[in-house]
């Protein structure tokens, strides 16, 4: 454990030893935590003991927006990014007479991070959606001013936004059940498994989201599905199959895929 007032380099040691691949970067967050009246022993303990960084510190950082994190809350992923760009280049730049602002769904909301990013950009309605009870509280803290629903995907939201949704964000989890016990403890520990499973192949819960999302979305609105480049066929294929104009972008600096259905006018 680190003593309370360490030297940086005590810090970067027990985080090395915990094999922390970036204890530089990982020491400068906790010293700057303890700054700011955090307990520095306590911050370095939980993560030496491989609780995610981001958890450790109540925030994450997804397209240059800070979000809050909780412990138990499946933490936003850098490549996640390429889903909030194409939200913001997809969604209309105005309001339509009479509808309001656009409005954007969060699925699989976790922390609320996707809409809080977009949100944070343009004037639009976010509705956020979560089975779990710690990512409910986690996004309502994070989207301030909209709609944060509990429930199972579509199940959860008000049936007034059926057929007047613009974007529907859609981090839905993608892991083969047989591979989690291959991801690396901070997420296979520490974030629900419920955010993690995407069922045989990856995809059952994708299937799920494609399925019902004409239904939701306005003529012309689209559908963001986070995939990998493993499964995008597959992706593409599960939005087709929903009606969906489909196709795919990707990302090789952010290391990301996303799968964007259509709605044809």
């Amino acid at each position: 454990m680190a003593p309370r007032h360490a030297a940086p380099a005590d810090v970067v040691r027990i985080l090395r030893a915990a094999g922390c691949v970036f204890a530089e970067d990982e020491a400068r967050l906790l010293l700057e935590a303890d700054a700011a009246g955090g307990d520095l022993p306590a911050l370095t303990a939980r993560r030496a003991a491989g609780e995610p960084l981001e958890q450790v510190l109540g925030w994450a950082e997804l397209d240059g927006l800070r979000v809050a994190v909780e412990p138990g809350v499946f933490v936003p992923r850098r490549r996640s990014a390429l889903l909030v760009r194409e939200a913001l280049r997809l969604l209309p730049t105005a309001a339509r007479p009479g509808s309001g602002p656009p409005l954007v769904v969060d699925l699989c909301c976790g922390t609320g991070a996707l809409g809080a990013a977009v949100a944070a950009r343009r004037a639009v309605e976010v509705h956020a959606a979560d089975l779990e009870d710690a990512a409910v509280r986690c996004a309502r803290r994070n989207l301030p001013g909209h709609h944060v629903h509990q429930g199972d995907l579509w199940e959860a939201l008000p049936d007034a936004l059926r057929g007047r949704v613009d974007v529907v964000l859609a981090n839905a989890p993608y892991v083969p059940t047989a591979r989690i016990a291959l991801m690396p403890p901070e997420a296979r520990d520490h974030e629900p498994t419920t955010a993690l499973d995407g069922g045989p192949d990856g995809t059952a819960v994708q299937a799920r989201v494609a399925a019902g999302a004409a239904a939701w979305l306005r003529p012309g609105g689209h559908l963001l599905v986070e995939t990998s480049r493993a499964q995008a066929g597959r992706t593409l294929a599960l939005l087709a199959s929903g009606g969906l104009d489909a196709g795919l972008v990707t990302d090789d600096d952010l290391d990301a895929t996303v799968a964007v259905g259509r709605r044809p006018s």
